[in-house]
């Protein structure tokens, strides 16, 4: 049962945190998206702190039980999500540091708290039964430019800004096909390109409308841009159910390519043009339904 005097207390906490944070704002040079979030945050915390230990709040008598406490009953009670919980905790840390700093307390109770860690998961991609019902959609359309566009991005891992390749950056034969890919950073390199499609891209080449521009993929005013690339994507979501975008395409071509190589990241990495192989290692983990599919397995 709540306590009549937490009335009283959350009517002192507005000042008290206002006070605070008005002295601190102006040691910090935070935009205002920054400091919505703080303050958000550490009234968030004030009125945790008020109801669960019945007294007014004082940075002073907060310990460091308070703040895990405090994060342990956003996970539970709120069921506020990690990467929310993460983030209040670093907005109320800097603020005991800062207290610490203007010689308000001796330490800070959030000093040695840990922010919460999640098994990190792969990137969600299509099924196989998923990629095979999207590219059959624009097949069944005849929507050429679709169909090369989802070949290009389902079959090279290309990301959607390294789409506006021009001609020149294009190889095309009968037993191989080459795409030159200027990347992040500047950097370049070479993807390989499959039957498959090397295909789509000859279907469409051919039928692409005659605009005066040197890239291949085109719109009705010239090159197709990211934003049409998405569109193209949003109208094919609706179309299909399978509710994706642009790079979910790139994820399904890792998860693929690593079930096909054996899981050889060096040649993924390659491809996808990473510079870390701890990046591309990330399409090695399981989602949580993979995770919970093969814990069923598990029996005694």
């Amino acid at each position: 049962m709540q306590n009549t005097g937490d009335n009283v207390f959350e009517r002192s906490l507005n000042e008290k945190i206002e006070n605070t944070l008005e002295r601190f704002f102006d040691s910090k040079d935070y935009a205002e998206s920054s400091r919505r979030a703080i303050r958000s945050d550490l009234f968030r915390f004030g009125r945790w702190y008020i109801r669960a230990n019945n007294e007014p709040l004082d940075w002073g008598r907060v310990v460091t039980r308070d703040i895990a406490d405090f994060r342990e009953h956003m996970v539970r009670v709120e069921e506020r999500s990690i990467c929310t919980t993460n983030r209040c905790l670093v907005m109320v840390r800097q603020v005991f540091a800062w207290l610490v700093h203007d010689g308000q307390i001796s330490s800070s109770p959030a000093k040695n708290i840990k922010e919460l860690r999640r098994q990190p998961l792969s990137p969600k991609g299509l099924s196989r039964s998923h990629a095979r019902k999207l590219l059959r959609e624009a097949e069944a359309r005849q929507d050429y430019r679709a169909i090369a566009l989802f070949h290009v991005m389902l079959y090279c891992g290309v990301r959607v800004s390294e789409l506006q390749f021009r001609f020149s950056d294009l190889e095309l034969g009968e037993r191989t096909g080459w795409l030159k890919i200027l990347g992040k950073g500047g950097k370049q390199r070479m993807v390989p390109i499959p039957l498959p499609a090397r295909r789509a891209l000859a279907e469409y080449i051919e039928r692409r409308p005659p605009v005066d521009t040197e890239h291949v993929f085109v719109g009705e005013r010239g090159m197709l841009t990211d934003r049409g690339v998405r569109n193209i994507c949003r109208r094919y979501s609706a179309i299909t159910g399978l509710h994706f975008h642009p790079h979910a395409l790139r994820h399904t071509f890792a998860k693929r390519f690593l079930d096909e190589s054996q899981n050889d990241l060096v040649s993924l990495a390659a491809v996808l043009g990473h510079e870390s192989l701890e990046t591309t290692r990330r399409y090695v983990q399981r989602q949580d339904s993979e995770l919970a599919a093969v814990s069923e397995l598990v029996a005694f």
